[in-house]
């Protein structure tokens, strides 16, 4: 038996072609390390083509999973332990493996033909490129194919069983229980394909448990997470859970109005299976349909929701504004991708900002909040609902590619504590004016169609203050142009809460830049530098505290993946000199990277931490 060493934190990636089960593989083992009581942070990397050719740089599919004993914020900067199951992978993948960490390649993958599909002239296993790493080669293919001899399978259905025996070797790796997979298998396949996965699992555990090609495993202990009902969600999962348990404390039906687009799609999919929650989902011809029916069950009397990334929302941007003059409650989620135009279908980016706050024609202020997690997805759906519903009005909410697909473990709420904020639907004739407003949050009345007595006009064209009626007066329009936007300037926002050193270095952000700038920031104080964070998520209406907390620093820094778009509005709001931290990659902020920028900007080191005591992120 191979000795056993504990380890706080570790980073694994799976990568290969996109028909090779790399999702499957990642998720398993994410689920098994879910129960085995680590903290986790996943995020998967998908391929924009629908089936690239085999073996090509394009194709590639990667799933990185990090798991700790502690807390942790982010999917972690490198790898220690890359699974490439060709050469593609290994080239997209290779410069982020930690030096010095470990390299299993899918050794019968190496070939001249595969070469050649990757675009390399070498074998990078031979020419010099892994030098830097501990390379594990194995036949995956040769064993997998001994193992589920005898069940009839052809060759290509023996090929796609090879995941499975990567899996096992990772299992034995980290000393991971089997178990929930083996039963996942059972429930997921039928026969021969239950007992080929089964095989080809168990003989890559067994492989890893009797070759001399690892010196040792791991083991990860329990994370102490505070007592509860765990599970592992996606981002995706959560928010849709989220909009349901929002529409209950509203007391409404939810309607879900939607056009497939990566990456919101799987909302959809999600919702679809909620119909004994009052769910409706109705999957649209096109964008700008999709909002239509939203925006006509909210006026019906229903939670209009719609879904959609950064080239739906510029379709939808006409309708947007008709949810602002009709005041009527709506929620549209962004879930933002790499752009503009089709951009990066299945990357990550934060460039819908403006479009979210300013893309309307006319004077037209909406209700913007953005989420920080994949389990803070669920919040935000709430209270994106209870802003809706309270104030009558649109709401935006952003989450990216980033937060939809990755996950982490959500400690189930217990959906009764959750106040409710029921709705009171206008059913008195008696003094009804449509556009009577509540004095505290200025909302109109909801009216059901079809209440008698109450029947009035509704439309994009501007309304007479109270009645409603059609109105080009002058006047008018500036008073509804200035209420609808007081309106917003209403819903109540929690105060910017302030982590870390005061008045030298503060560091801003939005959105899923959250776990690598707080970690960053931990990371740099841990060195004896002096530098707080903060993390908005509302964006309009900001919180009022902005910019008190903003001019008490020294220096401001805003990390964004897009082109500064947070820092252009706070220089606007607040008048701080914000410094824009930018990346527009396609892949989200590395710990490292926030940590370099805080030493470049930083007025100096508080205290001298010795190195060795430095808690790093991997």
């Amino acid at each position: 038996m191979k000795p056993l060493q504990s380890v706080d934190d570790v980073v694994i990636r799976f990568a290969g072609d996109s028909g090779d089960g790399m999702q499957v593989t990642g998720s398993q083992f994410t689920n098994t390390t879910a129960l085995a009581g680590n903290d986790l942070s996943t995020f998967p990397d998908f391929p924009a083509e629908i089936r690239a050719p085999a073996g090509t740089l394009a194709g590639v599919s990667g799933f990185q999973i990090r798991f700790s004993s502690s807390d942790i914020f982010t999917p972690g900067d490198a790898p220690e332990v890359l699974f490439a199951m060709n050469p593609a992978a290994l080239k997209a993948n290779i410069a982020d493996l930690k030096k010095g960490g470990m390299l299993v390649v899918n050794q019968e993958k190496f070939t001249q033909k595969d070469f050649e599909k990757a675009g390399l002239t070498t074998n990078p296993l031979d020419d010099g490129t892994v030098d830097e790493y501990r390379v594990v080669k194995v036949d995956m293919a040769r064993m997998t194919k001994e193992a589920i001899e005898g069940l009839g399978l052809g060759t290509k259905e023996v090929d796609r069983t090879k995941n499975f025996f990567a899996l096992g070797m990772a299992y034995w790796l980290y000393n991971r229980d089997t178990s929930s997979t083996e039963a996942w298998i059972q429930t997921k396949f039928k026969q021969p394909f239950v007992e080929a996965n089964l095989r080809a699992m168990r003989a890559g555990h067994a492989f890893a448990e009797t070759v001399e090609l690892f010196e040792t495993r791991f083991e990860v202990p329990k994370a102490n997470l505070p007592p509860g009902t765990y599970r592992n969600i996606l981002g995706n999962q959560a928010l849709s859970i989220g909009l349901v348990v929002g529409a209950q404390k509203a007391g409404v039906p939810l309607f879900l109005g939607s056009y497939p687009i990566t990456p919101a799609s799987d909302i959809l999919h999600q919702l679809s299976g909620y119909k004994q929650y009052g769910v409706t989902t109705f999957q649209a011809e096109d964008e700008i349909a999709a909002i239509g029916a939203a925006i006509g069950a909210s006026f019906g009397g229903s939670m209009g929701i719609c879904t959609t990334s950064g080239p739906g929302m510029a379709l939808k941007a006409e309708a947007i504004g008709l949810a602002v003059m009709t005041e009527l409650p709506l929620v549209i989620i962004d879930v933002q991708r790499g752009g503009p135009s089709t951009g990066l279908p299945t990357k990550t980016e934060q460039s819908d900002l403006m479009q979210a706050m300013y893309g309307r024609n006319g004077e037209a202020p909406v209700a913007v909040i953005a989420a920080s997690s994949p389990t803070d997805c669920f919040e935000v759906a709430v209270e994106a609902i209870r802003a809706a519903t309270t104030h009558m009005c649109p709401v935006i909410l952003l989450t990216d590619g980033y937060l939809a697909n990755g996950s982490e473990p959500w400690k189930v709420p217990n959906v009764d504590e959750i106040p409710d904020f029921k709705v009171n639907f206008r059913t008195e004739a008696e003094g009804f004016k449509a556009y009577l407003r509540d004095a505290q949050t200025l909302s109109r009345p909801w009216v059901k169609p079809g209440t008698p007595g109450l029947e009035h006009r509704i439309g994009g064209i501007e309304k007479a203050e109270g009645t409603g009626n059609v109105s080009y007066d002058p006047k008018n329009h500036e008073l509804m142009v200035h209420l609808r936007a007081e309106k917003i300037a209403r819903i109540e926002v929690p105060d910017l809460e302030v982590i870390g050193d005061p008045g030298e270095l503060l560091l801003i952000g939005w959105g899923s830049t959250a776990g690598a700038i707080r970690s960053g920031v931990e990371m740099a104080r841990s060195r004896g530098y002096k530098v707080a964070y903060t993390h908005m998520r509302w964006m309009n209406p900001m919180p009022k505290n902005m910019a008190s907390v903003l001019r008490s620093f020294r220096k401001v820094l805003v990390p964004e993946m897009n082109m500064g778009q947070l820092a252009r509005i706070l220089r606007a709001e607040t008048l701080v000199d914000c410094i824009s931290v930018s990346k527009v990659q396609g892949q989200a902020f590395r710990v490292g990277e926030i940590v370099d920028v805080i030493v470049k900007h930083s007025g100096g080191r508080a205290t001298s931490v010795p190195e060795r005591n430095m808690r790093t992120e991997a």
